[in-house]
């Protein structure tokens, strides 16, 4: 991310929408698989599982921020559809960041919260949560946005998942859009085509009547079509102003005359020029989450994951301004635990987002982009000295630069408080640690008993819909997991830190 120009990959399914179109049911949808696509060729990444630090040793624990939330909708998907998670799916930071938490007012741009608790299954052991979030920013302050949709149009995406549920997502952006933005689309399968070039939100029906018009056919040419919307994303870089190309796929993939490797170093180099790329997935049988995430990774934007109209609803109407406009990039996150207060400690996700101690104070080195109103939450297990379960153990440091800054800034907040009892524990220091423990367990890094798991959530829970939700989902697991339904998708070699 080194400039507010931000490219998305979305592959989108069709759809009807608002006055004289079919209304969709609110639900998610069902991935029916195609003739060639019924042996799974998922592709997932295993990232492995960080291990426990002697804190005498190492007493720094550093990684990029991730808002990402595409691993907990494709967990979302597969319980629903009556199967676990892949185990190498699970991304422990984007379930537990797919849920919202209370943060003190203020920040610039970050407010932080860090809070421990005795640990509810390990007598011996704390947990630790710390949080950093952004303000949430009005619409009516959003910046103006010229947005180039790059859809895949190809046969793969030719499923009630996909393509029609691109089309419904894209209708719902298109209407959470203001006058001052605009809208161009771009499509890539044999061929690609610059359907609608840019135009005003102002007329809204023509860019309607352009998603309506999309169908799908023909292999996948992926590397062309990025050429095109970054070409198109460029022509609309204005100071102050928002420029992103957003890609709805299923990340199934013919990169045309480029290997991966070098359509990943044309992403990376686009980024550096100040088009970031995000990437939007639809569809399961042939879903590429590792490609989706390397092209958001390299791209310097965010991954995420549609499987119902309510979660387009949630990424491109009530998160939008998240969703497109960056309040900090290179965003790196540094706990620094007092070895004579901390034995060891666990952070438990962010396996792909580790970062070298070195390379925190490195401004070119990258890290992760943060839009507004989003939050960054990490879950340790800690195991303290005697002196340490009396007093606060830890201090957290960011550092992060202006959307189109090149120099990083710092802030230290240091831990306020000593541990507490579980029970006495922030209800979102026990929601957050109920999710990671969940999704700790669906990719087999801990063996937490999820009956109890359920509990904690559910005591947390609240009326919140999203976490009652949540708890549904460990019922499904639990009713699953005897019978061990777990996809069996071509998993991608774990990659040495």
């Amino acid at each position: 991310m080194r400039k507010l120009l931000l490219l998305g990959l979305v592959a989108c399914g069709g759809g009807k929408y608002m006055v004289a179109r079919e209304a969709i049911p609110s639900q998610p949808f069902a991935s029916v698989a195609s003739p060639e696509a019924v042996a799974n060729s998922e592709s997932y990444t295993d990232y492995g599982k960080n291990p426990w630090i002697d804190a005498s040793k190492d007493h720094l624990s550093t990684f990029a921020a991730d808002v990402d939330t595409a691993s907990f909708a494709i967990a979302r998907t597969k319980l629903n559809g009556g199967a676990l998670p892949p185990p190498a799916s699970v991304r422990v930071e984007e379930w537990v960041n797919y849920f919202h938490y209370s943060f003190p007012a203020g920040g610039s741009p970050f407010a932080v919260v860090m809070d421990a608790a005795q640990h509810p299954f390990a007598a011996d052991r704390y947990v630790l949560r710390v949080g950093v979030a952004t303000r949430p920013k009005p619409a009516s302050e959003r910046k103006p946005s010229h947005l180039v949709f790059l859809v895949d149009v190809s046969g793969s995406m030719d499923e009630p998942a996909k393509l029609p549920l691109v089309k419904q997502s894209l209708h719902i952006l298109t209407d959470n859009l203001s006058p001052r933005d605009s809208v161009s689309l771009v499509t890539y399968a044999g061929a690609t085509r610059l359907v609608l070039p840019m135009t005003s939100i102002e007329n809204k029906v023509r860019i309607h009547q352009a998603i309506d018009a999309l169908s799908a056919n023909g292999s996948t040419a992926m590397a062309s079509g990025i050429d095109l919307a970054y070409d198109q994303a460029e022509k609309w870089l204005r100071p102050g102003e928002i420029s992103r190309v957003i890609v709805c796929t299923d990340g199934d993939a013919n990169v045309g005359p480029h290997s991966t490797q070098e359509l990943l170093g044309i992403i990376e180099k686009r980024a550096q020029e100040g088009v970031a790329l995000s990437t939007i997935g639809f569809g399961m049988g042939n879903y590429k989450d590792s490609m989706m995430e390397q092209l958001a990774d390299k791209g310097n934007g965010n991954n995420y994951y549609i499987d119902s109209p309510e979660m387009a609803k949630r990424v491109f109407a009530d998160q939008l301004t998240s969703t497109i406009e960056t309040a900090a990039k290179d965003v790196k996150l540094q706990v620094d635990f007092d070895p004579t207060l901390v034995s060891r400690y666990r952070l438990i996700g962010y396996e792909n987002r580790d970062l070298a101690d070195k390379d925190f104070r490195k401004d070119d080195v990258p890290a992760g982009q943060v839009g507004w109103g989003h939050q960054v939450t990490a879950m340790y297990e800690v195991e303290l000295t005697d002196a340490g379960k009396t007093q606060p153990f830890g201090v957290v440091r960011v550092r992060h630069k202006q959307p189109e800054g090149t120099s990083a800034v710092e802030d230290a907040f240091a831990m306020p408080a000593a541990a507490t009892g579980f029970d006495a524990a922030s209800q979102d220091l026990r929601f957050a640690f109920a999710v990671a423990a969940f999704a700790d367990v669906m990719r087999g890094g801990a063996e937490w008993p999820l009956d109890e798991v359920r509990g904690i959530a559910q005591g947390a829970a609240g009326d919140d819909k999203d976490r009652v939700e949540l708890v549904s989902l460990i019922d499904k697991a639990r009713a699953l997991r005897p019978a061990a339904k777990v996809a069996t998708p071509v998993t991608a070699a774990a990659i040495a830190k």
